[in-house]
């Protein structure tokens, strides 16, 4: 049964992970990182099948992440280093000159955890189609699970996956969209945006599922569930919940911390409202 206190804790350090990584070097997305931090946590540290060391390419024999809005690569590179692929010190690296952190998660450093480049937005789940396809062809019983943004859903190669992989049965896919209702020029109903995603989904063929993001319960048990709707003849799609810059203060309600960093008084704001619990590096 999982330890709901600790992987709180953990979430708190992991935003403080990000909110320093973005200000140390005045650059990156903490909106969303910060957003998406309990499903991550919940991912890593006990949802998922995963084998940080030795880290192996190829993920086979153990459940496999595709992050396709690259953007957020600092939640993602904390986890990362939290739960054991790489030195938690390195965080300190973060978009820095020759660093194996850069800003979009890049293959050619070999940081282990990155199993694609996701700069480009949209491309994530077509690959995470093909590893989830690779794993059926293999009889490897194990998940492949992707988080796309809402904003990205303005791509179409995300709905050319959509239909490749309902139409195949991918049902050992499970794609979570994290629905925040911000990108980088404003809220997405007012940009590019779809009044509700779940509905669209379900027209494509996919197990469509709801799920509060912003609590460490609600995502424990929305992707126990997402787990149980796996393998039964469609790809499942979580449209999550959540508020940008949660649970900062002056970070939600807004779109405008999609890609700017907290100058020094917001990060003594922000690190004042995020417990210490594992340690900073």
């Amino acid at each position: 049964m999982a330890d709901i206190q600790k992987l709180e804790r953990t979430a708190s350090q992991v935003r403080r992970d990000i909110v320093r990584m973005v200000h140390a070097v005045q650059s990156g997305h903490p909106g969303g990182s910060l957003g998406c931090t309990d499903f991550f946590t919940a991912l890593f540290f006990e949802v998922m099948d995963h084998h940080p060391q030795p880290f192996s390419m190829d993920g086979k024999g153990e459940d496999v992440f595709i992050l396709s809005n690259g953007h957020i690569s600092p939640v993602y590179y904390s986890v990362l280093a939290r739960s054991g692929y790489f030195p938690v010190e390195e965080l300190s690296t973060f978009r820095k000159l020759n660093s194996r952190l850069q800003g979009h998660p890049a293959t050619h450093e070999h940081l282990p955890g990155i199993r694609i480049a996701s700069g480009s937005l949209g491309q994530g789940l077509s690959v995470a189609t093909g590893i989830a396809l690779a794993k059926k062809a293999d009889n490897d019983p194990h998940l492949v699970y992707a988080l796309c943004g809402d904003g990205e859903l303005q791509e179409g190669q995300i709905w050319e996956a959509i239909m490749f992989a309902a139409h195949n049965k991918v049902d050992n896919l499970i794609i979570t969209v994290d629905a925040n209702g911000r990108q980088i020029d404003g809220d997405t109903k007012d940009i590019m945006g779809f009044q509700d995603l779940g509905p669209r989904f379900a027209a494509f063929g996919c197990e469509v599922m709801y799920m509060e993001g912003n609590s460490m319960n609600a995502v424990l048990y929305g992707l126990a569930q997402a787990k149980e709707k796996a393998g039964n003849g469609k790809p499942v799609v979580i449209v999550m919940h959540t508020e940008m810059g949660f649970p900062v203060d002056f970070m939600v309600g807004s779109h405008e911390w999609h890609g700017i960093a907290p100058n020094d008084a917001q990060l003594e704001s922000a690190l004042a409202q995020l417990e210490e619990t594992l340690g900073d590096y």
